[in-house]
């Protein structure tokens, strides 16, 4: 009988992989989208969040409901905080440190659970920053699962110049990093840093977002990236340069249609469905930004003044009752454009064959689902690295940003009427369009992103040290 290498003996073991994202739904649903395909290669894993959080998250299938099993912890009181609070879409976003400060007490809950779990590895978030430490303390392997692409992670910098959190000023994320050898467009403009800025500075914890990422990247055993060197080459080829260990693309993790017709995509379908293919701009801005008053108007006048057809979806804000959209606005695009408030079926609309365009906050989970079902993008970025992710792909040719004035970031409706006008039918915007087409073969192929996985599972699986 033949006699097994050690190589083809560690391919087979079963490892056991605990996830652990921060508390947002654009980081819980791609933490998620991995863990199945791990779990899909037969390793077990522990998804670990929130009660609520948990609740939230789709059903798994029942050919991987006994490979992830969901640890729930509490997330404990904080002050300011209301006890119903688990993710940031749950409180305004001047109060996601508080946010953070609650999520800094799962340290101790969580180091109990991996004591007496002791799984392979832990693959965490940017907020964790004080967990590397404790997994290198009991023997276990880490990994930093970035949500953000490459380039954005570049222009962040090393883990040195992270924590020691040099940049302070909102001119000072205007302009390319140091670091960039090569020409680049990926800065900020002056108004998408200045809310982020005034957010630090009532930063509750005592710990900045730039530190957080400095020792999660440096403390890490390796680092993962949700996108791949076909769609960012040089981007990837620096962060190697910058961070100085293993990086790993996962690909997109481009979603999956979930099955279940809840009732509300079965309203919002019956629309869509008596719109001509192409014809409908879907209008989102996620979950986290807020746009003002005035903003809200102007876009609600722009959507109006382009006369094309338009899904247009506001979340649901306590601070703000009632839509503060134009008086009469919905009786006047009536037939043409649809406002829904609250959430939906982000991934199913997308996937309608009457959607062309995305009018999009250009949050990188948003970007995926978009772009991998050919959706051309609008920009319209609030916050975060939204601003990164708009001129990366803007610099491609995918997708067209609304102009704004890039000191204040104010708009008017013409500029939206004619943003959407472009992307959607003018002669202008045909190659925009053609782009966002070719880019479903590269975001939306779960073949070739299945590809990434197995070769990250191969790296882990040969430098576990169980």
């Amino acid at each position: 009988m033949q006699r097994k290498t050690k190589m083809e003996d560690t391919r087979e073991r079963v490892m056991h992989i605990a996830m652990f994202p921060w508390l947002a739904m654009g980081h819980l649903l791609p933490f998620l989208r991995l863990s199945k395909l791990l779990a899909q290669k037969g390793h077990k894993i522990f998804f670990i969040s929130t009660p609520r959080n948990i609740n939230r998250l789709p059903k798994l299938p029942s050919n991987l409901s006994a490979s992830i099993t969901f640890i729930s912890f509490p997330l404990p009181p904080i002050s300011g905080l209301p006890s119903t609070s688990e993710s940031s879409m749950d409180v305004p976003y001047n109060k996601q440190q508080s946010l953070k400060a609650a999520f800094d007490l799962l340290q101790q809950p969580l180091t109990e659970f991996l004591k007496c779990s002791s799984p392979d590895w832990i693959i965490y978030d940017y907020a964790s920053h004080w967990l590397p430490p404790i997994a290198a303390e009991l023997g276990i392997s880490k990994a930093f699962f970035s949500l953000f692409n490459a380039a954005t992670l570049c222009f962040m910098g090393p883990p040195s110049s992270l924590i020691e959190d040099f940049r302070t000023t909102p001119d000072d994320f205007t302009v390319v990093p140091p670091w960039v050898p090569f020409q680049s467009n990926i800065m900020f403009r002056y108004h998408e840093v200045t809310r982020y800025v005034e957010k630090t500075d009532e930063d509750v914890t005592g710990v900045s977002d730039s530190v957080r990422f400095g020792y999660t990247i440096r403390e890490s055993d390796a680092v993962f990236v949700r996108s791949c060197p076909e769609f960012e080459p040089e981007w990837f080829n620096l962060l190697r340069d910058l961070y100085r260990k293993p990086v790993f693309p996962t690909g997109f993790l481009p979603p999956v249609i979930e099955d279940d017709d809840d009732t509300t995509w079965v309203c919002i379908k019956e629309w869509l469905d008596k719109q001509r293919v192409n014809s409908v701009v879907y209008v989102s801005l996620g979950t986290e930004a807020s746009l003002r008053k005035e903003e809200l108007v102007e876009l609600a006048l722009g959507l109006e003044k382009s006369q094309v057809p338009f899904f247009w979806v506001l979340k649901n804000e306590p601070s703000r009752p009632e839509p503060q959209i134009p008086d009469g606005f919905e009786e006047r695009v009536q037939g043409r454009g649809m406002v829904h408030v609250g959430w939906v079926p982000q991934v199913k609309i997308l996937s309608h064959e009457s959607v062309g365009g995305f009018l999009t906050h250009c949050g990188w989970n948003s970007v995926v689902e978009g772009l991998g079902f050919g959706r051309v993008p609008i920009f319209l970025p609030v916050l975060n690295e939204q601003g990164l992710n708009t001129r990366l792909l803007q610099g491609k040719g995918l997708g067209f940003e609304v102009p704004r004035n890039e000191r204040e970031g104010s708009f008017d409706s013409d500029s939206v009427a004619n943003s959407v006008r472009l992307v959607m039918m003018d002669d202008e915007g045909e190659s925009i369009r053609g782009k966002a087409k070719l880019m479903k073969s590269l975001f939306g192929n779960r073949d070739e992103n299945i590809h990434h996985v197995g070769q990250l599972v191969d790296w882990i699986q040969n430098t576990s040290p169980k």
